[in-house]
């Protein structure tokens, strides 16, 4: 299968990329300032431009853009807006422009993260942006047309960003495991999935 995955060169998609070319897919990688192709997720043009780069592809599998931590009594609506701009509606538009530009039968697998089921300081922006791409999902997978699917990942604290980021008490989730779970939603036949890989 032609696939592309957007995040191509970060945490996740640095190890999931060359497991799903040694499984034998043609996979693209697309990012904002890295990979073959480029794309900015708060850019509605750009994204149709990765999809006219592209060409018709079989899947799309998004592992970018992280949510902002936030403080949320300082909290605006205007940087909650900002920080849904390319996590939740780049995602979601990978979708609804997709379906007109991928193959029948193309697989659409994004990323949200544990907080959407688990409150925690700091990541109000976070819990909610992964909450409404469950809903997303939800939906999204009875309405595609052509045999097309879609799945979400929703991963807790991933073991090779343990370092980086500080959210002592989460018990990360490792990589493989991680790496199966897009695979799975890649390879399977399984629409509307959230897949809870929370270690």
């Amino acid at each position: 299968m032609r696939i592309v995955v957007v995040g191509g060169a970060g945490t996740i998609g640095r190890r999931l990329v060359p497991v799903l070319r040694a499984r034998g897919h043609n996979v693209v990688t697309a990012g904002r300032t890295t990979g073959e192709l480029r794309v900015d997720l708060t850019d509605h043009a750009s994204v149709e431009a990765l999809y006219r780069a592209a060409g018709r592809v079989d899947g799309v599998v998004c592992v970018a853009a992280h949510g902002a931590p936030d403080e949320f009594r300082t909290l605006t609506v205007d940087a909650l807006r900002d920080n849904l701009a390319a996590k939740f509606l780049g995602q979601v538009d990978l979708v609804l422009t997709g379906q007109h530009q991928c193959a029948d039968g193309a697989s659409f697998t994004l990323t949200s993260g544990i907080f959407a089921d688990r409150p925690w300081p700091g990541v109000t922006g976070g819990g909610v942006i992964s909450g409404a791409l469950h809903s997303f999902v939800l939906s999204a997978a009875i309405e595609l047309p052509a045999g097309m699917r879609v799945n979400v990942v929703s991963p807790t604290l991933v073991a090779d960003s343990v370092d980086t980021f500080d959210f002592a008490g989460l018990r990360p989730v490792g990589m493989p495991e991680l790496v199966a779970h897009y695979l799975d939603c890649v390879e399977g036949d399984r629409t509307g999935g959230i897949v809870r890989a929370y270690g």
